[in-house]
This record gives structure tokens, sequence and C-alpha cells, in this order.
């Protein structure tokens, strides 16, 4: 998989999942060199925070300031070091900022930083002198020195299990099919389930829409297929049952327009995806795109430019 549709994905996810708990922000510039940080977050004062369990190791992870860096491929000792510069660069903005409010600035202020990575080999664990902590946390997580703010996640380490569920979602090939099937399993009315499926049905579209795909890429996609069925089918039965409760009519409109509003997402997504954002121009022919078929929507956006496209289907 390309990093972009993968990237795009892990930002997306983040946020989903944390924005009950706090401020999440994504793809945030550091001041100076041209560099970013892929997931910020700063939690929410604990009446006004969501529930953290539900996300088990995740929601352990989002009870301090942190930043997330999530890697599709094993990182590499340089991925490493330039996380860890970027969060210098944040620990040294907020030291300025606080002088200059004349503030104090204590060690729990400065945001940690968690490196996700599918796998991580010995020689990195040991390079870094990473240590576990088994008696506070699960096999995995990897701790540098304590004023380094930084710890290593092995994602293909985890224990199978529900507290680490929401974390091998960001895994690779086996580790994240088997996340994937333990949230199909789910109940329907798990509050994360539907936006985990629906996130997921947006990297299957991009994964198709993508030119090059290698072998785990083409088995996720098989593997996600059934899954994403069930979700649409789940869709609309519920939309049939509540039009039971509340007129046939009704209900058929609601399973009808959940349709409609994943065709959008995913229309939305293939447009992010080619041009990087959505302008008010590419914005205004989504509606004109729903009307047309799905496979001849994905024609449309993965062959016309730009200009193509808003001649075609611009007011």
């Amino acid at each position: 998989m390309t990093r972009l549709p993968y990237d795009r994905f892990a930002k997306d996810y983040f946020k989903e999942l944390l924005t009950p708990l706090g401020e999440v922000k994504i793809s945030q510039d550091i001041s100076g060199e041209v560099r970013e940080i892929d997931v910020s977050f700063t939690p929410y004062p604990p009446e006004q925070r969501g529930d953290a369990g539900v996300l088990g190791l995740l929601g352990l992870f989002a009870t301090t300031p942190c930043i997330f860096e999530p890697f599709r491929n094993a990182v590499s000792p340089n991925q490493i070091r330039s996380c860890m510069s970027k969060l210098f660069d944040i620990h040294a903005s907020l030291l300025r900022r606080r002088q200059r409010d004349k503030s104090p600035l204590e060690e729990d202020d400065l945001p940690r930083l968690w490196i996700l990575s599918p796998t991580v080999s010995e020689t990195i664990v040991n390079g870094f002198k990473a240590d576990p902590d088994a008696d506070n946390w699960p096999t995995g997580v990897y701790f540098l020195g304590e004023y380094l703010k930084t710890a290593i996640v092995a994602i293909h380490q985890l224990p199978r299990t529900q507290e680490t569920l929401w974390l091998r979602m960001l895994g690779k090939g086996t580790v994240q099919i088997q996340a994937i099937n333990e949230i199909g399993a789910l109940p329907p009315d798990h509050p994360l389930r539907s936006n985990a499926l629906l996130l997921l049905s947006n990297l299957q579209f991009t994964i198709q829409a993508s030119q090059n795909i290698d072998r785990e890429d083409r088995e996720l996609a098989m593997e996600l297929s059934p899954l994403l069925l069930k979700l649409r089918e789940e869709a609309i039965v519920q939309g049939v049952l509540q039009g039971v409760q509340q007129g046939l009519q009704q209900g058929l409109q609601q399973g009808l327009q959940l349709i409609r509003e994943e065709r959008r997402a995913t229309i939305e997504n293939l447009l992010q995806f080619r041009f990087g954002s959505i302008d008010e121009e590419l914005s205004g022919i989504i509606d004109r795109l729903l009307n047309f078929p799905t496979q001849e929507v994905t024609g449309f956006l993965l062959q016309l430019s730009r200009e193509e496209l808003l001649a075609r289907f611009g007011s």
C-alpha cells in the first residue's frame, strides 16, 4: 500500500477514536523547519472526557498530552530519531511559551511520544536501550529513559486481548486481519464498531483504486469485503426495522440515507486521495456524482483530471 492511503486512514482513525477524550490535531506543523507531526492529542478535563475504558490500552495512552506517530512498515532508527526530534521541538516551543507567560513548566505538562510500528526488531530495542515495564504495561510496549518521554510500541508483540484491539488494528498482515475480524464480531450496538468499519471501508476503496497493489494489500482488501458487506446489510436492515416502528416508508428512507452517506464518504475520500484536499469547487460536484452508479463514479474519479471533473459535473 502506498503510504498516503495508510496515513490518511491512521489519522482519521485516531481522530475518530480520541475526539471524545480530548482535542485531536492532525498533521500539525512545527515551526522552523518544514515538518509536521501525525497526531497531536490533548486530553479534556476529567469532567468533559468520554469513556476512555472502551479504548483499552489506547485509552491509557491518551490520559496525558501526547503525540502519536504510526508507521505502516517497520520503523527504522532514523525514523525514530526524526520523531524524537519533532517531540523535542514541541517541548522547546512549550517551554518558550511558558517563559513568556511566566508560568512554570512541569514534567507532566510535556507531551509523550508514542511510536507505533507493526514490527520492531530486537536490534532497535537494544539500540535505543528501550525497556519493557511488565509491572504496568503489556508485552510490546518499550520505554526509553524517563526524561526522553518516548515509548516504542511493537504492535505484533501486543497480547491478543480486548485491551489491545484498537492498537492491533494499526498492525500489518495477520495481526491486522485478526483485529479486523474481532471488530466485525463486536455487537452491532458497540459505540466504536460502525465508525471503525466505515473507516476501513474507505481504506478498502483507496486500496482498490491504487494502481500498484501488493500481496498484503490484496489480502487485506479481500478480508475486508465480506465484513463491509455485512455492515452495509446491517445498515439497511436497521433502517427497515426502524421503519416497522415509525412507518415503513420512513424506515426505507433511513436505510437509503445510510447508503447515500456511505457513498458520499467514499467519494470524498477518493477526491482527497487524488487531489490532496477538497476545496469548494470539488465539494460542489459531490451531489451530482452521487446520482451515478458506483462503478461509473470510480472511473470518473480515477481517470478524469480536476479540470475535466469540474467541466463535466460543475454548475
